[in-house]
């Protein structure tokens, strides 16, 4: 689905759970009265109700303070959030007292050192991955 259509659907949801009808001229009116800047018009106020145009993240910010809503949520929907807290998660669930204590070395040697430490990882991860995926296939 489009930015555009799912940043406008999240915009009429949170108005009308607001208490409010998704409609450009409320948009407009309600947004100006909260907005220190330069007015904006009914036509900004029915493209971000229509799928024409995000606004801008100082607009955005205003738009979830007004809405009670997280800003990052209104801007990119409840998956991103999920998604984030997922590996968030992952993180915390999988590195235990030895992984952190070796990230703390990894993060004090300079940039060189770190970058060798870094493709080697990843070499064995690639090396790990193919032959995960040749047992898999092997045992199918």
């Amino acid at each position: 689905m489009d930015e555009k259509i799912e940043f406008s659907q999240r915009l009429r949801d949170a108005m009308v759970r607001a208490g409010y009808s998704a409609s450009p001229s409320v948009l407009e009116h309600e947004f100006n009265l909260r907005w220190q800047g330069r007015s904006i018009s009914n036509q900004a106020a029915w493209g971000w109700l229509n799928s024409r145009a995000i606004p801008t993240q100082d607009k955005l910010q205003l738009l979830a303070e007004w809405l009670k809503v997280e800003p990052e949520v209104l801007r990119f929907g409840e998956r991103v959030r999920h998604k984030v807290a997922e590996q968030r998660q992952r993180w915390d669930e999988g590195a235990g007292y030895l992984e952190r204590e070796t990230f703390d070395a990894f993060l004090k040697l300079p940039a060189p050192q770190r970058k060798l430490i870094r493709e080697v990882i990843l070499t064995f991860a690639k090396v790990y991955d193919r032959d995960a995926s040749a047992l898999s296939t092997s045992s199918e």
